[in-house]
Protein backbone atom coordinates (compact mmCIF):
# COMPACT_ATOMS: atom_id res chain seq x y z
CA UNK A 1 0.00 0.00 0.00
CA UNK A 2 1.41 3.08 -0.67
CA UNK A 3 1.32 5.57 1.80
CA UNK A 4 1.69 9.63 0.96
CA UNK A 5 4.59 11.62 2.56
CA UNK A 6 4.54 15.19 2.91
CA UNK A 7 7.05 15.82 0.49
CA UNK A 8 6.18 16.06 -3.39
CA UNK A 9 7.89 13.07 -5.48
CA UNK A 10 10.83 15.05 -6.78
CA UNK A 11 11.45 12.81 -9.63
CA UNK A 12 7.77 14.16 -11.30
CA UNK A 13 8.22 17.96 -10.18
CA UNK A 14 4.54 17.99 -11.84
CA UNK A 15 3.27 15.29 -10.15
CA UNK A 16 4.63 16.87 -6.49
CA UNK A 17 3.01 20.15 -7.67
CA UNK A 18 -0.73 18.27 -8.47
CA UNK A 19 -0.13 16.64 -4.57
CA UNK A 20 0.55 19.89 -3.46
CA UNK A 21 -2.63 21.19 -4.60
CA UNK A 22 -5.06 18.32 -3.59
CA UNK A 23 -3.60 18.70 -0.54
CA UNK A 24 -4.61 21.97 0.43
CA UNK A 25 -8.08 21.24 -1.67
CA UNK A 26 -8.33 18.24 1.49
CA UNK A 27 -8.38 15.54 -1.31
CA UNK A 28 -6.30 12.17 -0.15
CA UNK A 29 -2.46 12.76 -1.42
CA UNK A 30 -2.26 9.09 -2.74
CA UNK A 31 -0.07 9.46 -5.91
CA UNK A 32 -1.76 6.19 -7.01
CA UNK A 33 -5.39 7.39 -6.79
CA UNK A 34 -4.67 11.46 -7.27
CA UNK A 35 -6.04 10.78 -10.85
CA UNK A 36 -9.48 9.18 -9.45
CA UNK A 37 -10.19 11.71 -7.50
CA UNK A 38 -8.58 14.73 -9.35
CA UNK A 39 -10.66 14.23 -12.46
CA UNK A 40 -14.21 14.86 -10.60
CA UNK A 41 -13.31 18.19 -8.83
CA UNK A 42 -14.20 21.21 -9.84
CA UNK A 43 -10.48 22.64 -10.32
CA UNK A 44 -9.85 19.68 -13.31
CA UNK A 45 -13.38 21.19 -14.43
CA UNK A 46 -12.28 24.82 -14.29
CA UNK A 47 -8.80 23.32 -15.88
CA UNK A 48 -10.76 21.92 -18.48
CA UNK A 49 -13.02 25.04 -18.91
CA UNK A 50 -9.80 27.29 -18.68
CA UNK A 51 -8.17 25.09 -22.34
CA UNK A 52 -11.61 25.62 -24.23
CA UNK A 53 -11.78 29.38 -23.67
CA UNK A 54 -8.35 29.60 -24.65
CA UNK A 55 -8.79 27.47 -27.84
CA UNK A 56 -11.68 29.77 -28.73
CA UNK A 57 -9.71 32.86 -28.31
CA UNK A 58 -7.06 31.25 -30.50
CA UNK A 59 -9.52 30.73 -32.93
CA UNK A 60 -9.51 34.58 -35.02
CA UNK A 61 -5.64 34.03 -34.11
CA UNK A 62 -5.58 31.09 -36.37
CA UNK A 63 -8.72 32.23 -38.78
CA UNK A 64 -10.60 29.41 -37.46
CA UNK A 65 -8.42 26.89 -39.91
CA UNK A 66 -8.89 23.36 -40.11
CA UNK A 67 -5.82 22.95 -37.88
CA UNK A 68 -7.31 25.14 -35.46
CA UNK A 69 -10.41 22.44 -35.39
CA UNK A 70 -8.35 19.64 -35.71
CA UNK A 71 -6.42 20.36 -32.10
CA UNK A 72 -9.28 20.53 -30.08
CA UNK A 73 -11.30 17.64 -31.68
CA UNK A 74 -8.25 15.06 -31.18
CA UNK A 75 -7.45 16.63 -27.84
CA UNK A 76 -11.33 15.79 -26.65
CA UNK A 77 -11.23 12.20 -28.50
CA UNK A 78 -7.80 11.18 -26.41
CA UNK A 79 -9.29 13.26 -23.38
CA UNK A 80 -12.41 11.13 -23.50
CA UNK A 81 -11.14 7.93 -24.77
CA UNK A 82 -8.45 7.76 -21.74
CA UNK A 83 -11.73 8.68 -18.89
CA UNK A 84 -13.62 5.57 -20.15
CA UNK A 85 -10.96 3.56 -18.80
CA UNK A 86 -10.43 5.66 -16.15
CA UNK A 87 -14.03 5.49 -14.80
CA UNK A 88 -14.42 2.00 -15.44
CA UNK A 89 -11.40 1.26 -13.10
CA UNK A 90 -12.90 4.19 -10.60
CA UNK A 91 -15.82 1.58 -10.78
CA UNK A 92 -14.01 -1.20 -10.15
CA UNK A 93 -12.23 -0.24 -7.37
CA UNK A 94 -15.41 1.14 -5.83
CA UNK A 95 -17.51 -2.19 -6.35
CA UNK A 96 -14.42 -4.22 -4.89
CA UNK A 97 -14.56 -2.01 -1.77
CA UNK A 98 -18.10 -2.60 -1.45
CA UNK A 99 -17.91 -6.01 -1.40
CA UNK A 100 -15.30 -6.21 0.75
CA UNK A 101 -17.55 -4.01 3.38
CA UNK A 102 -20.53 -6.62 2.83
CA UNK A 103 -18.16 -9.90 3.07
CA UNK A 104 -17.02 -8.43 6.48
CA UNK A 105 -20.62 -7.91 7.28
CA UNK A 106 -21.97 -11.03 6.80
CA UNK A 107 -18.63 -12.59 8.28
CA UNK A 108 -19.36 -10.58 11.44
CA UNK A 109 -23.06 -10.92 12.24
CA UNK A 110 -23.96 -14.67 14.04
CA UNK A 111 -26.93 -15.46 12.50
CA UNK A 112 -25.85 -14.28 8.08
CA UNK A 113 -25.45 -17.25 5.80
CA UNK A 114 -21.41 -17.46 5.05
CA UNK A 115 -22.60 -18.36 1.91
CA UNK A 116 -23.62 -15.01 0.70
CA UNK A 117 -19.94 -14.23 0.93
CA UNK A 118 -18.40 -13.51 -2.63
CA UNK A 119 -21.56 -14.22 -3.71
CA UNK A 120 -19.89 -11.77 -7.18
CA UNK A 121 -17.68 -15.36 -7.65
CA UNK A 122 -21.17 -17.12 -8.30
CA UNK A 123 -22.43 -17.69 -12.38
CA UNK A 124 -25.55 -15.91 -13.52
CA UNK A 125 -27.53 -19.06 -13.23
CA UNK A 126 -26.48 -19.51 -9.22
CA UNK A 127 -27.24 -15.87 -8.78
CA UNK A 128 -30.63 -16.27 -10.26
CA UNK A 129 -31.35 -19.09 -8.15
CA UNK A 130 -30.59 -17.54 -4.91
CA UNK A 131 -32.53 -14.56 -6.16
CA UNK A 132 -35.48 -16.74 -6.85
CA UNK A 133 -35.33 -18.35 -3.68
CA UNK A 134 -35.26 -14.80 -2.00
CA UNK A 135 -38.24 -13.94 -4.11
CA UNK A 136 -40.02 -16.72 -2.85
CA UNK A 137 -39.27 -16.24 1.02
CA UNK A 138 -40.79 -12.93 0.68
CA UNK A 139 -43.99 -13.51 -0.96
CA UNK A 140 -44.43 -16.33 1.39
CA UNK A 141 -43.80 -14.26 4.28
CA UNK A 142 -46.25 -11.89 2.74
CA UNK A 143 -48.44 -14.73 2.39
CA UNK A 144 -48.15 -15.32 6.08
CA UNK A 145 -47.44 -12.03 7.65
CA UNK A 146 -44.61 -13.39 8.96
CA UNK A 147 -41.08 -12.35 9.92
CA UNK A 148 -38.56 -14.36 7.62
CA UNK A 149 -36.10 -12.14 8.23
CA UNK A 150 -34.49 -14.23 10.98
CA UNK A 151 -35.57 -17.80 9.69
CA UNK A 152 -32.55 -20.21 9.32
CA UNK A 153 -30.93 -21.22 5.97
CA UNK A 154 -32.03 -24.65 5.76
CA UNK A 155 -35.75 -23.76 6.79
CA UNK A 156 -36.04 -20.94 4.62
CA UNK A 157 -35.23 -23.76 1.71
CA UNK A 158 -37.68 -26.40 2.62
CA UNK A 159 -40.28 -23.57 3.58
CA UNK A 160 -39.47 -22.74 -0.28
CA UNK A 161 -39.98 -26.09 -2.11
CA UNK A 162 -43.18 -26.69 -0.44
Amino acid sequence: MLVATDQPNSADPGLGALVMLLRLHGIGADPAQIRHRFAGTPIAFMISFGIIVGWAILGPVFHFSDSWQLVINTSTTIVTFLMVFLIQNTQNRDAKAMHLKLDELIRALKRARNEMVDLEELSDEELNKLEDQFRRVRKRAEKHGTNMRHAEPEALEHDTQS
